[in-house]
């Protein structure tokens, strides 16, 4: 690694954080994510993501969010996890500055022996995701087939998920677990309030996404969004909330029940936008960086993937390069253009 400066790109934003996707593929159908049913061609080894992942660090990054599809359906994950944990305890390694390896699932395979070899390789914060509390909303947000049947079987797995990982200690009160919801109009808005329930019930902070126009299948459209401003005013009248200071770089907005049983977190990319500290680079199962959710087209990685320098120098010049900022300038658009899929891009 060079001793040149971190790069910062056209609008002074740093390079903070990666979000590597591990795999395209998921055992669920979710319609606002579309996944694909079969594996993307030319995945990245796992000599390559460390690569990727330790030159990423040497340029800034300290937080890592490993992604899919479903990663949980990655044989890489926990080797990849073992890598990273052993430069992390090297001083005179870049992976030292990773302060943060955490990772997004869908709950449906996060059993206790998987919680607890995550948590023995050295992976920090979970975040598990689910839509709805009502089995038939729950089927329909997860492009279950059975209905009724599926959506009970299908929240049953979730909340072991989660029971599996406070056991094998991924701690909710430190950030550590966190629950996922997004939230549509018309479709599952009726199970805000239930969700909100659950994660108190469960010590758990729920973090609410606006319904986002990302990829081209899921069929958005702006009377879908239900707004960060009417989910929290929702979730207050019944329990009052109390907002808390936003971080630099956070994708949320926070706030703390008045009655001290847990938290609450809005992504408002959409009514809110926060491009203006945003810091992310997504990188894809096949080794293509995205330096936004909603970019059209990413850069193959793959002819710099062979050697540090060569990585360092092509990462360097993306991020200088990068002026994305969609969802400020979404008003502006006239024409709508291609959007890469959700579930190349994990979120």
């Amino acid at each position: 690694m060079t001793s040149a400066p971190l790069p910062v790109d056209q609008w002074s934003r740093p390079f903070g954080v990666l979000r590597l996707s591990l795999t395209a593929r998921c055992n669920l159908a979710c319609p606002y994510c579309c996944p694909d049913s079969e594996e993307l061609p030319g995945l990245m080894s796992l000599d390559q993501q460390v690569r990727l992942v330790r030159v990423a660090c040497g340029l800034g990054v300290h937080t890592l969010r490993l992604t899919g599809g479903e990663p949980l359906l990655s044989d890489r994950l926990l080797p990849l996890l073992q890598a990273l944990a052993r430069g992390r305890v090297a001083s005179d390694d870049p992976l030292a500055r990773l302060r943060d390896v955490a990772l997004t699932t869908n709950g449906v395979l996060l059993t206790l022996d998987m919680a607890e070899a995550l948590r023995a390789a050295g992976l920090d914060r979970i975040t598990v995701s689910l839509d709805a509390i009502e089995a038939t909303v729950v089927a329909t947000m997860a492009g279950l087939r059975g209905g009724m049947a599926a959506g009970e079987r299908l929240v049953q797995q979730v909340l072991g998920g989660l029971r599996a990982a406070r056991r094998a200690g991924f701690d909710p009160v430190d950030g550590g677990l966190k629950l996922n919801a997004v939230m549509r109009r018309g479709l599952n808005d009726s199970q805000l309030l239930p969700l909100a329930e659950l994660a108190r019930n469960l010590g758990v902070e729920l973090r609410l996404i606006e319904y986002m126009d990302v990829g081209n299948r899921n069929g958005w459209s702006a009377d879908q969004v239900l707004s960060s401003e009417e989910m929290t005013q929702r979730i207050g009248e019944r329990w009052p909330l109390q907002p808390m200071p936003r971080a630099s770089g956070a994708t949320s907005r926070r706030w703390s029940y008045a009655d001290g049983r847990g938290r609450i977190g809005t992504i408002a990319s959409i009514t809110e936008p926060f491009c203006g500290d945003c810091n992310r680079l997504r990188v894809t199962a096949d080794g293509k960086a995205y330096t936004c959710l909603f970019a059209s087209k990413g850069l193959d990685l793959h002819p710099f993937l062979h050697s540090e320098q060569a990585l360092e120098s092509i990462l360097r010049e993306i991020w200088q390069q990068r002026r994305d900022r969609y969802s400020v300038e979404r008003q502006e658009c006239s024409v709508s253009t291609p959007h890469a899929e959700m579930a190349y891009l994990g979120g």
